[in-house]
């Protein structure tokens, strides 16, 4: 049996050294979260878990607040790579479907190479929510007009 291949959630046990190596990388990469509360990686793959969910009923807060929202994704992604190979490979398929859940729930940006890092920084919710009907030049509505191309047509707005 490959060592590092994942087992079934209800048999993974990790080692002492494991589990100091996985807070040792979310300490080094995540930093604490507002007021001294200390990241982990189950902690940054809920958030993530929760971004995606609210995404996917609709985002109903602003450009800038997404990208905030996003920093747990840039967090995953920061300590990935100082993660024991086993504790990837048994999280990994987590990851992804998070990751294929964001992915179809949003919109690329138009030009933007989807293959460089940070992906998830260049895309937009497919529902956003508007407290106002008004839209910029661009079709955006407010929150959202900072954003330098037209609103793509996949991207729908609830007023």
């Amino acid at each position: 049996m490959d060592p590092i291949a994942p087992r079934p959630a209800d048999e993974v046990f990790l080692t002492a050294e494991e589990y100091e190596a996985v807070h040792a990388a979310v300490r080094t990469t995540a930093g604490s979260r507002g007021a001294g509360q200390t990241r982990t990686l189950n902690l940054l793959l809920e958030q993530w878990n929760e971004v995606v969910h609210e995404v996917d009923e609709g985002y109903g807060w602003s450009a800038p607040e997404l990208s905030d929202d996003l920093a747990c994704r840039t967090a995953l992604a920061r300590l990935w790579r100082l993660l024991p190979p086993r504790v990837r490979a048994i999280r990994q398929p987590e990851l992804d479907e998070i990751d294929r859940r964001f992915h179809s729930t949003t919109v690329g940006w138009p030009g933007r190479n989807e293959q460089e890092g940070q992906w998830w920084l260049r895309r937009v919710p497919r529902r956003l929510e508007a407290e106002t009907a008004r839209r910029s030049a661009h079709g955006w509505h407010m929150g959202w007009d900072v954003m330098a191309f037209p609103k793509p047509e996949a991207v729908q707005i609830a007023d």
